[in-house]
């Protein structure tokens, strides 16, 4: 995820912005995510439904198509439900690495779904957590994370961010669940949820300290975090993994993820060359 979004954000990768059809406002959603790199070329289909919370069905599913970019040959089709689960979190742990203390000790979790699972796993690749924290709007899928992942399930989103050095909010909400004032100085927020112009997880005081996104394109028109705050942007999560943007450890930053289709290409890659498929023709 370094080197891809390294290469995004210093123009080497072609993709549009995500294009999201409404099939029902709030409820049901379809994003047509294409991209180039290099020797390899694809397109993420994925559906979002909020509407599917609490049913048992995922309210992400999706399918990677992979081709050879030399002669448009196709190389595999492959379900992206789980790259999506992954790519995301890695991408965070990623800028986790950069951009947090190496003192991190206390994370906090702000929704209790794949994402929080997956963030977990990620991000104690990256930080040696002693304490873990959960908070979920549904207190019994918080409990249940818990006893299935040995950390606490807390009350509260404020109960969880106070002290907390490493911060995650997956969830779909369509107001604030965090609030800058709960926030220590030099804690890292990655905010992966509520990726709509219009919901947002983050308040205005949490949006003013340094924020980083992976594209600033996208964020400009997908991230209700950003919009809806005027949060003026530092950098591309690429500049910072290239080196042409300085990190920031020392101060209070949010990675705002929208998630991008190079991400998914790059893993789809991954997977790829683990079975031997070479892209070369």
């Amino acid at each position: 995820m370094e080197r891809a979004l390294a290469e995004f954000s210093s123009g080497g990768v072609m993709q549009p912005v995500r294009n999201v059809l409404t099939i029902e406002e709030q409820k049901r959603y379809l994003g047509v995510m294409p991209a180039v790199m290099g020797d390899v070329m694809g397109l993420k289909f994925v559906t979002f439904y909020p509407v599917n919370a609490d049913t048992g069905v995922p309210t992400h599913n999706a399918t990677i198509l992979l081709y050879r970019t030399a002669d448009g040959q196709p190389l595999a089709a492959m379900d992206g439900r789980l790259i999506t689960e992954m790519r995301t979190a890695a991408v965070s742990a990623a800028v986790t690495k950069h951009l947090a203390s190496q003192e991190s000790r206390v994370l906090a979790l702000l929704g209790s779904g794949v994402q929080a699972h997956s963030h977990l796993d990620a991000l104690s690749r990256v930080r040696s957590f002693s304490e873990v924290r959960i908070w979920s709007r549904n207190a019994e899928h918080a409990e249940r994370f818990a006893r299935d992942r040995g950390v606490t399930a807390v009350a509260s989103p404020e109960a969880a961010v106070r002290g907390a050095d490493v911060v995650v909010t997956a969830t779909a909400a369509r107001e604030p669940i965090l609030q800058g004032a709960w926030l220590k100085q030099g804690a890292h927020v990655n905010a992966v949820g509520s990726s709509r112009p219009d919901w947002r997880e983050l308040d205005d005081e949490a949006m003013r300290n340094t924020v980083v996104v992976d594209s600033r394109e996208a964020a400009e028109r997908e991230a209700g975090d950003v919009l809806l705050a005027g949060a003026t942007i530092y950098a591309e999560a690429g500049e910072i993994f290239a080196g042409t943007r300085v990190a920031t450890p020392e101060r209070t930053t949010v990675f705002k993820s929208v998630g991008l289709a190079c991400e998914d290409i790059a893993a789809a890659r991954l997977v790829v060359d683990a079975l031997g498929a070479a892209p070369a023709p």
